[in-house]
Order: C-alpha cells, then structure tokens, then sequence
C-alpha cells in the first residue's frame, strides 16, 4: 500500500509539474536552503493568507455548494499548516512578524477579469490552482536542499496536501466555468515570466533572488 501511494503522488507530482511547464530556478533553491529563518517567516504568512482566501470565498459565494464544501476543510488544513509552522518557528528561535509579501500573488491578481460573476471566480479559482502547484512544486523541489532532516521531512508532509489543494481548485474552475484551458495558459505565461524574473526581494513564491 505504502508503494502504491509513493506511485501514484509521483504521477501527481508530474501532472502538477506539466502544468506549471516551468520549474524553479536552482538560483532560487539554493538561495531558500541558505536563508532558513525568512523562508519560514514567509511560509507562515503564505498559509495565513492561503486560509483567508478559502475563507474569503466562502463568504463571497455562500450559495456555491461545491465551493463552500471543497473551501471549508481546504482553509481549516491550511491554519493547521500555519501553527505547524510557528511551532517550527518558536523551536529554532524565529519570531513571527510583519513582512512584505512578494508581488508574485499580486502580479496574478491584476489581470482578473473586471467581469462579475463566473468569469471572475474562474480567474480566481485559476490563481488559486497555480499558487498551490508553485507551493507544491517548491515544497518538493528544496527538500534535497534542506540540511535540517525534521524539517524537510515536514515539507515532505506538505507535498501531498498542497498538490490535492491545487487539483480541488483546478477541478472548481473547471466545474464552474467548463473550458478554462485558454485562461490557465494565459495565468501560466504571466506566472512563468515572474518567477524567471529578478527580484527585488526574497520569499516563498518570489523570482530570482537578489544578487
């Protein structure tokens, strides 16, 4: 049973990687497995906001049963992720504070649709899909990076959920707004760009480092 789930989380893993069709920089990796305490700094705040947004759209469309089912257990997993993280932070003696996020979620969100309605969820639930996979796929990338084993058996633990996280957000698009292909393609090409890019700042989901 255990092969069989290793099985098939590697078939999930290169679903997920072809979507995303481009992978993190090394520059990236190497950057986040030499600078531990902001990395997880960041990560905290990323699963804050990450339960926010499920939360958020629950209360924007309480009358979307499938959505408010999916969201539900999806922000509550998410805030259990979060306290795991300060946990972590408190045993390595990180405070946990304010910090500028990246322009990495804002760059995406600038381009929804000014449409209401589907349109606009189905952007939504698009950003939503490619913030989980990039989380996923950065999560599964750096563990070979990370000295500390306790820790990158932790974001081992991660890889699965936040690859079920970016297919329920990628089926709701797709359940809300039939044939999303073309938007996701367009979503991907300016996701691709940001994180191909330099960086004025270093966080999770962040471009090239700064020199």
């Amino acid at each position: 049973m255990y092969f069989i789930m290793l099985k098939r989380l590697d078939s999930d893993l290169q679903t997920l990687n072809d979507f995303l069709k481009t992978k993190t920089p090394e520059a990236w990796l190497n950057h986040a497995a030499a600078n531990i305490p902001l990395l997880l700094l960041d990560h905290a705040h990323c699963e804050r906001k990450a339960a926010g947004t499920a939360i958020n759209f629950i209360s924007k469309y309480p009358e979307k049963a499938e959505l408010v089912a999916t969201m539900a257990p999806l922000a509550r997993e998410e805030l259990l992720h979060f306290e795991k993280v300060i946990d972590i932070m408190k045993q390595k003696g990180i405070v946990y504070s304010p910090l500028q996020p990246s322009d990495y979620a804002s760059n995406l969100h600038k381009h929804v649709t000014n449409k209401d309605g589907i349109e606009r969820l189905c952007d939504q639930l698009i950003i939503g899909a490619i913030i989980e996979a990039r989380s996923c796929e950065r999560f599964s990338s750096i563990i070979p990076y990370i000295e500390d084993r306790d820790l990158a058996r932790f974001y081992k633990t991660l890889v699965k959920s936040e690859c079920r996280h970016f297919e329920e957000y990628l089926h709701l698009a797709k359940f809300y707004g039939g044939s999303v292909d073309d938007r996701i393609s367009e979503f991907l090409t300016i996701e691709n760009s940001f994180i191909l890019s330099d960086d004025v700042v270093f966080r999770f989901h962040s471009g090239l480092p700064p020199a």
